[in-house]
């Protein structure tokens, strides 16, 4: 069990052999609850070569001193990669709305429940 996200690896060996290796890692976030995103090559065992980088986004708790997966996603292609990242860009502008337009009416609100009519 890894104790720190250094440790932290996406590599998998199946019977002493390297099935899953992981090429890059990346920290998105730290702490008892963190994100991080592995650039990985999981192994063609019919012909003993590494298929195409793959991604994946894991989420892992801290238990007792060691990080522990809770979830993960899997980015099957370039295009599905490519398509959440438009969603993000399409989203982001409108949540900037939405949290302003809250701030503003709940700045309208009497700070003290005591100031309204029954």
């Amino acid at each position: 069990m890894a104790e720190t996200l250094e440790e932290l690896t996406y590599d998998y060996e199946d019977e002493g052999v390297l099935v899953r290796k992981q090429l890059e890692k990346v920290v998105l976030t730290k702490g008892s609850w963190a994100t991080l995103m592995f650039l990985y090559q999981e192994l063609d065992k019919a012909s003993g070569t590494f298929r195409a980088p793959k991604i994946a986004i894991v989420r892992f708790k801290k238990f007792k001193g060691a990080y522990r997966k809770q979830s993960s996603f899997n980015v099957s292609s370039e295009k599905q990669a490519r398509q959440i990242a438009e969603v993000f860009e399409q989203w982001y502008p409108k949540m900037t709305v939405a949290t302003e337009t809250a701030s503003e009416a709940s700045s309208d609100e009497p700070a003290d429940n005591a100031d309204r009519e029954a």
